[in-house]
């Protein structure tokens, strides 16, 4: 792979509250001119479906549908069916240079944090992990049960970043988008992709 190109990133859409912040990642990420490889658990689907009031076809994916918009063309987008372990991302081999699972259900977070997974995104996530790479989960659970903080004091020893989908305020935040942009900016930092989504603190 030519050195000067950045690698690519993978994006995993799990059954927790936040679709949106799953939306604007992708935009971003594709807007930034990277190569991004997707891929959605039914949870995901069905929490898509409730929250924006689009039903995806994980089968037939469109991606204008998914991100509300037509997709920018400066990035190039993957799109995995979650049971294809047969994916790129499914081996170490492939190289990547980060991934996150945004949102993050407990479920996928406890999953990652035994090596139990049964998906594609369950398997690109202990990738990541056994690679040395970086991975950021997002979850949104609250409150949350002593198993959840165990799951995630486990996988944060594992070596992922556990970044609570929890935007803050002092940055001049007055709409939803602002929230939304936060957290989405906090994700990008640790991914290392370049954004002015907030404004930055000190500035």
């Amino acid at each position: 792979m030519n050195a000067t190109r950045p690698l690519p990133l993978v994006l995993g859409v799990t059954g927790a509250s936040g679709a949106i912040y799953a939306r604007r990642l992708l935009q971003v990420l594709l807007a930034a001119g990277r190569e991004v490889h997707l891929a959605i658990s039914p949870s995901g689907q069905a929490v898509f479906e409730q929250e924006i009031g689009v039903r995806l076809d994980l089968k037939a994916f469109d991606i204008e549908q998914f991100l509300g918009e037509p997709p920018p063309t400066t990035g190039r987008l993957h799109y995995h069916h979650y049971q294809n372990l047969m994916a790129p991302i499914a081996s170490g081999s492939f190289q990547t240079g980060a991934m996150a699972i945004c949102p993050c259900s407990g479920s996928t977070l406890a999953a990652v944090a035994h090596s139990m997974g049964e998906n594609l995104i369950h398997r690109a996530a202990e990738v990541q992990l056994k690679e040395r790479r970086k991975l950021v989960v997002v979850p949104r659970e609250t409150p949350l049960s002593l198993p959840q903080l165990k799951n995630m004091q486990a996988i944060h020893e594992a070596g992922a970043v556990v970044l609570p989908a929890a935007p803050g305020f002092y940055h001049g935040a007055a709409t939803v988008d602002d929230l939304v942009n936060f957290v989405v900016a906090r994700i990008c930092d640790q991914m290392g992709v370049e954004n002015d989504l907030i404004r930055r603190w000190g500035n």
